[in-house]
């Protein structure tokens, strides 16, 4: 009788007697999380039952999501260049990094050696790409340089360092 205690389910301890059953602090009148037998204080709670990011590799403990099977803090999963979240928006990875569109666009895709915009797969018209000695076209950039006939999927002849048509270089 006088002493603190602590209640749950109908079972009672001394104040100081209730303790983590991983680390063995004292956990009292402080916040703990039950599973069975035994009370976890929210440290212990945290590092042995929460899932942990994919990135920094510490606990989540609230939120976070998911990709490709691995649980992430949302701060953690950010844009490699400008750093803003990405959760619940269009990005793309490459070789384990994260883009969102817009820093994917300036700074990863290889540009177009007809327009000179980013080639963006997915990201807008045109999903199929040429490349041809280390260029690379929209397929519906890369036409014939006199006539302007599509030539994806074509037969072409490149001379002086342009594409032509099959037809065209005979009349050059």
């Amino acid at each position: 009788a006088g002493d603190q205690n602590v209640e749950y389910k109908k079972m009672v301890w001394h104040k100081d007697c209730f303790t983590c059953s991983q680390c063995k602090q004292v956990i009292g009148s402080g916040s703990f999380f039950p599973k069975g037998d035994d009370f976890y204080c929210v440290s212990c709670h945290e590092h042995k039952f929460a899932k942990t990011c994919a990135k920094c590799k510490n606990p989540i403990t609230s939120g976070g999501l998911t990709y490709q099977e691995q649980p992430w803090h949302s701060e953690c999963f950010i844009c490699s260049n400008c750093k803003k979240p990405l959760g619940g928006k269009r990005f793309t990875a490459v070789e384990e990094e994260f883009y969102c569109v817009e820093c994917y666009k300036e700074c990863v895709a290889k540009k177009c050696a007809g327009c000179k915009n980013p080639i963006t797969a997915g990201f807008g018209r045109g999903t199929s790409v040429v490349n041809y000695e280390d260029e690379s076209w929209h397929d519906y950039c890369f036409k014939c340089t006199k006539c302007a006939r599509a030539l994806a999927n074509k037969r072409f002849v490149c001379h002086n360092g342009k594409i032509y048509c099959a037809e065209c270089p005979k009349r050059l």
